[in-house]
């Protein structure tokens, strides 16, 4: 099942295809070809006119392949063929730099160290138009047979009726947009009391004084976890009563228009209709009706960062009188700092108790399982499966009102939350919306992450280090400046609510089980996870694998990672602890190191992190792209 408006391709293609552009415009290399061999220059001009063209239709056919198996079988194969020149252009840059640094060290007086030579070997960068790059007849014919795969690919585009995205011709439907109301009924509701009362003694606060007539109070958090749900019980709790001249509620949601969300306040305020169009004439209006009254807004679901939309939104409201509040909810946190200066209320996942007293009074109609004693270690499950997500409790509950079979609580048990109903479930709509919204270069460091498993606590400059490894930064000449790239990319995905501190240590991060799932079908085949392995269980690595983790045994043998040697095309191996940064001895069969690593030959990144290792083959300089190597703990 696809769970996102772009996936895969689109994520990952979308960049590959402007480094290739950069690439193939700057790469000029010297016909060294007979005139019976393959001319080089040739091909990679056919590869630059073929790409942009390809490129043009990436918008529609990753809207048409949710619902044509043929339009997803083009785009899986075009994956893999960018993948593919991705590499080997790599390798062009990496002879390119290998040939120059050779002709240095032969005109030096000094012999090159071995450290010299392996920063020759390891270091990917372009080289000079004027660079003389000496190719073999193999790198040649491979740029020969991925033209063609493009030329059959190009042609299959056009019997998919793939059309060129001119600007405008592309759906603008966004997955999970949704109108909410301020009613409630509040015995549907648990677990909420102490941040309701939180909330309000802010707003019952005393103002001190008339410098700032209106407080905005932000509530934060990640899709599905009741920021609605809580501003509703503010909004319609009885202490408020006579505390407010007028109250208003306004869901902005995502598609944010001035004139509209003006509009809709002053109708909501003045209970009536208005024809008006004129942005200054609605908010005169909106003006007049709030002047030297005290009023509570909710403006709900906001993901506008701009703070020139904010400030000229907020115009008439800085007519009310003192002690005027607007609630805010939104899932992100530039969007409370940018609408107010004090700090935001961050919403937190609810505990077990609550969600097990929410879920039997949703999916039993009951305050506990004792009509249903059969019912009850399998609904405590669901429960945890859930992990404090009230949107996930409810979806669930929702599903099993009409069952009571305990078989049927099994198969709910039983399946993954991503392949229920879509028409069934607001979970998926909810976080597709979270996707939907990042910009590419977040959304391809956001899928990275699916390499981790579910609870995995993982350190900030960890994931900046593969996320470089891996070539999703953007290209410097300087290390910290990538470096500084991916903490900034961190930080946005952190305060969009895609990241959680860890409740065990400041220092670590994790995501949330629904999150990692997203993150994982994003990625779709690109990313695949070895979670356990038993015995001789043997496991199958899809064949378009470029990702793939594991987590670390104490004794690791050769047969564990036989199926790598089907995988040619792998690009990031991680071995990674049972928990981040446990310490303790691990062994790796000689064989996997001395045998299997040396073929991989397109890894970028490579983690043998807390093995016991003795030694390492000289081999493994040959693997030319390895950006990122973590050896901690080698004897």
């Amino acid at each position: 099942m696809e769970v996102a408006m772009e996936v895969a391709a689109g994520v990952f293609l979308g960049p590959i295809f402007e480094k290739l552009r950069d690439i193939l415009v700057s790469l000029v290399v010297p016909n060294y070809s007979r005139p019976e061999e393959i001319d080089l220059n040739l091909e990679l001009k056919k590869l630059q006119k073929m790409l942009p063209e390809i490129r043009a239709v990436l918008a529609a056919a990753e809207e048409k392949q949710m619902t044509d198996e043929r339009v997803k079988s083009w785009m899986d194969d075009l994956t893999d063929l960018v993948y593919d020149l991705d590499d080997l252009l790599d390798d062009f840059a990496t002879e390119s730099l290998r040939i120059e640094a050779e002709s240095e060290a032969s005109s030096s007086t000094t012999p090159p160290s071995k450290m010299q030579k392996l920063i020759s070997t390891c270091f990917t960068r372009f080289t000079t138009p004027s660079a003389a790059v000496k190719l073999d007849y193999n790198m040649m014919s491979k740029v020969k047979e991925i033209n063609d795969r493009l030329k059959d690919i190009e042609a299959r585009k056009n019997t998919l009726n793939l059309n060129v995205d001119v600007g405008g011709n592309r759906s603008n439907t966004v997955p999970g947009r949704r109108e909410t109301t301020s009613l409630v009924v509040k015995s549907d509701v648990y677990g909420r009391e102490e941040d309701k009362n939180a909330i309000l003694d802010e707003l019952l606060k005393a103002e001190t004084s008339d410098d700032n007539k209106v407080s905005v109070i932000p509530i934060v958090g990640m899709g599905g976890i009741g920021k609605t749900t809580l501003a509703r019980l503010v909004y319609d709790d009885d202490r408020l009563k006579g505390h407010f001249d007028l109250k208003a509620w306004v869901c902005v949601s995502d598609d944010y228009d001035a004139v509209r969300v003006t509009k809709t306040i002053l109708e909501v305020v003045t209970s009536k209709s208005h024809e008006l169009q004129a942005l200054d004439m609605l908010q005169v209006k909106l003006k007049e009706s709030l002047s030297g009254k005290r009023f509570l807004l909710v403006l709900d679901d906001i993901w506008n960062e701009k703070y020139a939309d904010w400030e000229l939104l907020r115009r008439p409201f800085m007519f009310g009188a003192p002690g005027s509040k607007i609630i805010v909810t939104t899932r992100l946190e530039n969007v409370a700092s940018t609408m107010s200066l004090s700090p935001s209320y961050p919403l937190k996942l609810l505990s077990k108790d609550e969600c097990l007293s929410l879920f039997t009074h949703h999916a039993l109609e009951k305050q506990n399982f004792d009509a249903h004693p059969n019912l009850k270690g399998i609904g405590e499950e669901i429960v945890s499966k859930c992990k404090g997500l009230p949107l996930t409790v409810l979806t669930l509950a929702g599903l099993l009102r009409t069952k009571k079979l305990q078989s049927e609580w099994e198969n709910i048990l039983n399946s993954r939350i991503w392949d229920l109903p879509e028409q069934r479930s607001g979970i998926l709509p909810a976080l597709k919306l979270s996707y939907h919204h990042l910009p590419s270069h977040l959304k391809q460091c956001f899928a990275y992450c699916a390499i981790f498993p579910k609870d995995y606590e993982f350190d900030k400059d960890e994931l900046v280090l593969l996320w470089m490894g891996a070539g999703l930064l953007p290209r410097s000449t300087e290390k910290n400046q990538m470096e500084d790239f991916g903490k900034q990319y961190f930080d946005d995905l952190l305060s969009r609510s895609l990241f959680q501190q860890s409740s065990g240590s400041k220092s670590l991060f994790v995501m949330h089980d629904l999150l990692n799932d997203l993150a994982l079908h994003v990625a779709r085949n690109i990313f695949f996870r070895l979670d356990k392995f038993e015995g001789d269980e043997q496991f199958k690595i899809p064949n378009r694998a470029r990702h793939l983790s594991y987590i670390r045994q104490k004794f690791e043998q050769l047969q564990k990672f036989r199926p790598l040697c089907e995988v040619q095309h792998l690009r990031t191996l991680l071995a990674l602890p049972i928990q981040a940064h446990a310490w303790d001895n691990y062994y790796l069969a000689n064989k996997v190191v001395f045998d299997l690593l040396p073929k991989l030959r397109c890894l970028r990144v490579l983690s043998l992190s807390g093995y016991y290792i003795t030694e390492l083959p000289d081999s493994i300089g040959d693997l030319k792209l390895l950006g990122n190597v973590q050896i901690f703990k080698t004897f």
